[in-house]
This record gives C-alpha cells, sequence and structure tokens, in this order.
C-alpha cells in the first residue's frame, strides 16, 4: 500500500545494524510501519537488532546484504520488493574509516569511498528502480555535512559523502514526476558508535534527533534535511570562506 504523508507501512533498511537506520524505524513503527526490512552483513547484531523491532509489534526480516559485493545487489535486494511493495528504502550505511591511517594505506581509502560511494550507488540505483516500477516510495539516503567541503581532518570520508550526495541530488532530479521522492539527509557530527572515541564537533545530534528530522522531512517530502537545521546557514558560510583561512581553521 502507498505510504500516506510519510508515514510508510513498510521500510527496507541498508545498514540494518545502523542507529540512525534503527531509531528510524522505532519511530515510523510508533506511527504506522508494520513491515521492516533489515539489510545487513549476517551477525549477531543484527539478529539483536531484528528482535528489538519485533518487540515493538513490527513484522521484521532480515537479508544478507554487503555494500562491497555489488554485483549480488540487483537478485538480494530484488527479491525484497517481489515479496510486496516497500514504501520507504533508508540508505544508512557507511564507514568513517581512519583518516590518519587511511592516508598511507590506499587499500583502506578505497574501501572507504567503495562502501560509502560505489555500493550505494549501485544499492541506490537498484531500489530507484524498483521503487519506480511499483509507482511509488521514498528513497532517503544519509549523506553527511562532511560532504559540503572537504576538511583536512576527514578529506577522505568526506570526499566519499560528497559523491554519495551529488549522487543522490541527481537521482532525485531523474525519479521526479516518477511518483519516487528521494530525500537527501545531512547530519552533523552524530553521537555514536561510529563516534565513539572522537573529540565532538559543534552542533552535535543523536541518531534519535536525525530520526526525527527524516519523519519531519518525509512529512513535508523535503528534498534535503539538515540536522540540526542551523547546519543549513554555518555551512553557506563554511563554503565560501577562502582556502588559505579555511585550511587554518581547526575544524
Amino acid at each position: 500500500m502507498k505510504d500516506a504523508f510519510g508515514a510508510p507501512q513498510s521500510l527496507l533498511v541498508l545498514g540494518g545494524t545502523s542507529e540512525i537506520g534503527l531509531a528510524t524505524a522505532r519511530r515510523l513503527i510508533a506511527r504506522r510501519t508494520r513491515t521492516v526490512w533489515l539489510a545487513g552483513r549476517p551477525s549477531p547484531a543484527l539478529t539483536a537488532a531484528a528482535d528489538s523491532l519485533r518487540a515493538l509489534g513490527a513484522d521484521v526480516r532480515t537479508v544478507p546484504f554487503d555494500a562491497l559485493d555489488t554485483e549480488a545487489h540487483e537478485e538480494r535486494l530484488g527479491k525484497i520488493f517481489t515479496e510486496g511493495d516497500i514504501d520507504m528504502v533508508l540508505l544508512a550505511f557507511g564507514v568513517l574509516g581512519d583518516q590518519a591511517r587511511d592516508e598511507s594505506d590506499p587499500v583502506a581509502a578505497v574501501r572507504v569511498a567503495q562502501t560509502n560511494y560505489t555500493g550505494a550507488v549501485s544499492a541506490g540505483l537498484v531500489c530507484a528502480g524498483a521503487l519506480q516500477a511499483q509507482g511509488h516510495g521514498s528513497l532517503v539516503v544519509l549523506s553527511s555535512v562532511a560532504g559540503e567541503r572537504a576538511r583536512r581532518a576527514d578529506f577522505i570520508y568526506g570526499s566519499s559523502k560528497a559523491g554519495l550526495d551529488a549522487f543522490a541530488q541527481g537521482l532525485g532530479d531523474a525519479l521526479h514526476g516518477t511518483g519516487v521522492h528521494v530525500m537527501v539527509v545531512r547530519p552533523g557530527f552524530v553521537r555514536s558508535k561510529m563516534t565513539a572515541g572522537l573529540a565532538e564537533a559543534p552542533l552535535a545530534t543523536t541518531p534519535e534527533a536525525v530520526a526525527g528530522a527524516i519523519e519531519l522531512g518525509l512529512r513535508r517530502r523535503s528534498e534535503t534535511v539538515w540536522v540540526p537545521g542551523a547546519l543549513r546557514v554555518v555551512m553557506a558560510a563554511v563554503r565560501h570562506v577562502p582556502r588559505s583561512l579555511f585550511r587554518r581553521l581547526p575544524v
């Protein structure tokens, strides 16, 4: 059944153990979502995530998914859509990497890029095609403010998110008028397991806050969501800081 006013009945989370993905699923289950697919590498964490959502009353299924195994995406993700319409797909997988290590380890750097960008392009196109075939649905893509301008501290991760962001925007334009809604979400620093131990950036947020912003964005049919909203203004200024000055800023 078609999603109504941003309240999907069925949800596919790509990156089934993502804290933001699971926070979003919990929020949507509390409203209207009844069927949830969690796609991720088989693990105790994926099983526990599914069990936690079942405890909330949802019908939860898991499916093996590896962002790096792009040759398997069409078959594995395509099978999900044969089980019934999917109202919303949340592309929530990604890796932060280790900038200091990755600069001297090209193989590790490429793995970050392949996971965050190449894997997302593959999975995003597969799901977009399936949503278009069914004639409705939302594709929500977790980008990052890190993709707005490359910083010395995390330019490998940031460049992968910049590519993802551009891809998602272009995909949204390509699908305009088809009944498929693409929404790009740009969180700032999110307090999560992925960022544990890192120095917290200004305007830090939480997975729950990002989930709330996603829900609101769905209701509004937004194309771009910043979390928190103040980052829209901050990054508009950051984009225009002269490069010679930007490289000296403590960011």
